[in-house]
């Protein structure tokens, strides 16, 4: 078994310019199982967005901070790959609670890295004032330091999803690179320029969200982009392939190939 200080380390040396972690977001014990034998695997993500919807309620912290550190022990410990848990905003109103949050999940689950977000409520809604998300990002690494396990933080900026400038996300993203975090989850890099314009500006690694139409995975590892995530999206796929079966098998239809799937914990 890999101890918690090494899976932190060995996740921090993952996110490589050039060769980028990709993290196939997981939401249980029975899918982080799954993709963490999938070839290639080496490491493991949460989305906020599944974990919350496969337990019946809202993203944006529509879990209890008991709940959001349970869902991360179950993945954390179904698995010995280093985990990322998507955090949302700390689950906190001020960064004191964010602080004694993130120990929490640190001693509790398992977990070597998070991902904090900087909007008030959806990506593409208000931000946080600057101060206070830079204060949550220090409070989340003195949680980590405080431990003795040197946590991943993978700090979201929020500002182009929600409509604001590229000036204040890269100042965003730098203040909180000088805060303690380790990569910036900057969305809104839909094209190459921007991606490229980011990587020159911003101070450090940088981690996006890849899909459909996007850019592809080998140009971003071209371009230098540290980590490539799927958020819901993986969530969706698997619901949309299991109602292609239903549809399937309710109509009489030829059995799928994947029921002959074998899987265990």
């Amino acid at each position: 078994m890999t101890t918690q200080l090494e899976k932190a380390e060995l996740l921090n040396r993952l996110h490589a310019p050039g060769d980028p972690l990709i993290v196939t977001n997981v939401w249980d014990a029975i899918t982080a199982k799954i993709v963490s034998e999938a070839p290639g695997v080496r490491a493991l993500a949460s989305a906020s967005h599944s974990v919350s919807f496969a337990r019946g309620v809202p993203d944006n912290e529509g879990l209890t901070v008991d709940a959001a550190i349970e869902a991360a022990r179950i993945i954390a410990g179904a698995v010995d790959l280093p985990l990322s848990v998507d955090f949302e905003k700390g689950y906190a109103p001020d960064a004191v609670g964010v602080g004694d949050n993130v120990r929490r999940l640190i001693e509790e689950s398992g977990a070597v890295g998070i991902n904090i977000e900087d909007s008030l409520e959806a990506a593409n809604g208000p931000q946080r004032n600057i101060d206070d998300s830079v204060a949550r990002v220090a409070a989340a690494r003195d949680a980590g330091n405080a431990t003795g396990i040197p946590l991943v933080i993978n700090a979201r900026v929020d500002t182009l999803a929600g409509g604001g400038s590229w000036e204040e996300a890269v100042t965003r993203a730098n203040a909180y690179l000088d805060a303690g975090a380790d990569v910036i989850f900057f969305l809104g890099l839909s094209d190459e320029d921007r991606v490229k314009r980011a990587l020159d500006e911003v101070n450090g690694r940088i981690s996006t969200i890849g899909g459909l139409g996007g850019i592809p995975l080998k140009r971003l590892a071209e371009l230098g982009i540290s980590r490539v995530s799927f958020g819901p999206q993986t969530l969706g796929l698997t619901l949309a392939a299991l109602q292609r079966a239903a549809t399937t098998l309710t109509a009489l239809g030829d059995y799928p190939e994947d029921l002959s799937f074998r899987f265990e914990l």
